[in-house]
């Protein structure tokens, strides 16, 4: 096992092909296969499937253990060799995790996996740009991930895997059941304190059930019970840090003047970087409508039929996921394939299984994780050929 942390200078000048195994190790994984494919001569013509390198990882602060396990399998599986960097505001769940793994799994050949710390623009620009890595994954906001490919366009091209925002619709028609929607909705947007990047954030009703789900919504939302995380009984903890804080409170202010607040919109007396669960009325022009707030803030907006919740859904950048609850099926797989989005639960939201993928369209990302779709982004393909004729070309 090789552990350590780096400065950025030493992220920039170091020589990754001999500080780590490469791609040497070899894959993990059994399931890792190619093809043998027919071509029309005599020939034996198949595909390998190879470890791309070295992977650079770079970890959010909202879910630091678990978001670093869905790139670290799959990467370690298909025998690449990874250098990890955890958000600034998150690193000791994963030097922890790192103690642990130094500890329980002395096997891991040194070299194979490494971690740095330190801010973004800084160890995580090194890390991105440095001639060494072969691959990114990469999961955080839409700009940043912007940002890695402008810098790696304009230095060194690699394969790159983006997870990056959204503004999930989750869309309620007239025959869903009350009980169980109203739920989704809430669990939807303010489970995690709604720093959550799937999150429900945009709740379209149908009118003609408009007032009994936000009166439902609002009265169960009262139960929900803010305190210390690790208390069984709290439903909501507080947020990252106070300048996330300030922004979900800034972006409460703005939806104040643009839309009709409905129940929230304040910070908790008391000790914490706590703010309330929040609701607003809205339609879809609004900045909290369009924008990633990224908190416990949720934009409910009414629709008049299918065709209008579908207009509405998709009038967005982003595509992460989306949910539709009916217990009309047909209506359900009608929505599901019009929707422009990378995950669509239908009469749930936000389950997550390790045996499907995950990414999403537009400005949402690219690639995808977990599942077999997750292990190809750490795989190259390489075509064999091999001629079975013992004759020459003959073309000259």
């Amino acid at each position: 096992f090789f552990f350590k942390q780096k400065t950025a200078y030493e992220i920039r000048n170091c020589d990754w092909s001999s500080d780590v195994c490469s791609s040497d190790l070899g894959g993990l994984a059994t399931k890792v296969h190619g093809e043998t494919l027919s071509v029309p001569d005599n020939a034996l013509n198949f595909t390998l499937k190879e470890p791309v390198g070295v992977c650079g990882l770079i970890i959010p602060w909202n879910y630091p253990l678990m978001l670093a396990a869905w790139k670290l399998a799959p990467a370690l599986a298909a025998g690449c060799t990874v250098v990890v960097k955890p958000a600034e505001q998150t690193p000791v769940t994963m030097l922890e995790f790192c103690r642990l793994v130094q500890k329980h799994i002395p096997e891991l050949p040194p070299g194979v996996f490494n971690v740095i710390t330190g801010d973004g623009p800084v160890a995580g620009r090194a890390l991105v740009e440095s001639p060494d890595v072969d691959k990114v994954a990469f999961t955080g906001g839409t700009d940043t991930g912007k940002a890695i490919l402008r810098s790696i366009g304009s230095t060194h091209l690699k394969k790159v895997s983006l997870e990056l925002g959204g503004k999930s619709p989750n869309i309620y028609f007239a025959d869903a059941d009350l009980e169980a929607a109203t739920d989704g909705a809430l669990f939807g947007v303010f489970i995690n304190q709604g720093e959550v990047c799937s999150a429900g954030s945009r709740v379209l009703v149908q009118e003609s059930i408009w007032n009994k789900f936000i009166a439902r919504m609002k009265e169960k939302t009262k139960r929900i019970k803010l305190g210390d995380p690790l208390k069984r009984e709290t439903k909501m903890g507080p947020l990252v840090t106070v300048e996330h804080q300030q922004k979900v409170l800034d972006y409460i202010d703005i939806g104040k003047r643009e839309a009709k607040l409905l129940m929230g919109g304040g910070r908790p007396k008391g000790k914490g970087y706590f703010v309330e669960p929040t609701i607003f009325e809205t339609d879809n022009t609004t900045k909290i409508a369009r924008e990633e707030i990224f908190g416990p803030v949720v934009a409910c907006i009414p629709f008049k039929d299918e065709s209008d919740a579908l207009r509405i859904a998709n009038d967005t950048p982003y595509g992460l996921a989306a949910a539709v609850w009916s217990r009309d099926i047909f209506k359900c797989l009608r929505v599901v394939k019009n929707l422009r989005a990378g995950i669509v639960w239908v009469n749930t939201m936000q389950p997550c299984y390790v045996e499907s993928p995950w990414g999403g369209y537009k400005q949402s990302g690219q690639g995808r994780e977990m599942s077999l779709h997750g292990i190809e982004e750490f795989l190259e393909t390489k075509q064999v050929h091999i001629n079975l004729n013992e004759a020459g070309i003959g073309w000259y």
